[in-house]
């Protein structure tokens, strides 16, 4: 029996080496206003399980989190991309906040067809509608995080991500784009634009091959924590080439035997209030349902 022939693009199924964006982890100096912006804001949803004293705040986004330990203001150099199923109800939310959020960095914006919003402490969101072609199946998450990184050093960031840490990156002019997981993506994009110093915010992405880069950072002396046998940190992505420092932006590092791989996470349904309550509507999906 003839097999009828199909054309297709096989790499479009490839998942490299990062098998998994965990994580953002910035510090805030104050939770109640971090809860005001990321909750009450923007819709997500405070883990109900892990960190839920008063000096750290996880927050899911689909599957993945944003980590905010009490401190220091900590910034990212660049803009995290989120999605969320109703951009019309985020402004609704963000505009009521904006009262209890005065006299702070928080601000937002539509721009085209995303909203540009920015954190009590200045960490910019850029938040899309889903869209398949863009974000796969992703209706609530986090698609991309966008570092700015300085002229002329895409394409060594784009060696140091295949030769070290062993996964695909694609080159495209002044910037690198760095699969991880299912749906979502590392990006490096240079700019001439004067960057604050490194503040210690980190990422956390988990690998398959997790030795084979640990002995590569090793040899380099690029391992900065041995956390436990299951997580290590990296500070400065290099040129494998000649060594050179590129930009520093820590990682940690997780196996996919570290306890919380792949761990489920909940999220809500933030349009859901006492007032307009339906059973079994509490819960979002992350998923764009067919």
């Amino acid at each position: 029996m003839d097999t009828p022939h199909h054309t297709y693009d096989r790499a479009t199924q490839d998942v490299g080496n990062l098998v998994e964006f965990g994580h953002v982890n910035t510090r805030v100096p104050d939770q109640r206003l971090a809860t005001l912006f990321y909750v009450t804001g923007l819709g997500l949803t405070r883990d109900p399980f892990l960190m839920t004293s008063t000096d750290n705040m996880w927050i899911n986004v689909g599957r993945c989190q944003f980590h905010l330990p009490s401190g220091a203001a900590q910034v990212v150099r660049g803009v995290v991309g989120l999605v969320m199923p109703d951009l019309d109800a985020l402004e609704r939310r963000l505009t009521r906040v904006r009262t209890q959020l005065a006299g702070t960095q928080f601000d937002f914006s539509r721009a085209g067809d995303a909203v540009e919003a920015t954190s009590p402490w200045g960490n910019r969101m850029r938040i899309h509608a889903p869209d398949p072609a863009r974000f796969r199946d992703t209706a609530l998450g986090m698609p991309y995080v966008e570092l700015a990184c300085q002229p002329g050093t895409a394409a060594g960031i784009a060696r140091f991500y295949r030769e070290i840490m062993g996964t695909p990156a694609h080159l495209e002019g002044a910037a690198v784009r760095i699969p991880v997981g299912l749906a979502e993506e590392l990006r490096f994009v240079e700019t001439e634009a004067e960057q604050a110093p490194y503040d210690g915010n980190h990422i956390q992405v988990t690998l398959a091959d997790f030795s084979g880069p640990y002995r590569r950072l090793l040899e380099r002396g690029l391992i900065t924590e041995e956390s436990d046998e299951s997580q290590y940190r990296f500070l400065d992505i290099v040129d494998p080439s000649d060594g050179r420092a590129l930009l520093r932006i820590e990682h940690e590092v997780r196996s996919m035997r570290h306890p919380m791989f792949a761990r489920v996470l909940v999220n809500r349904n933030p349009d859901i209030n006492n007032r307009n309550y339906v059973p079994g509507a509490e819960t979002a999906d992350w998923a764009v349902q067919p």
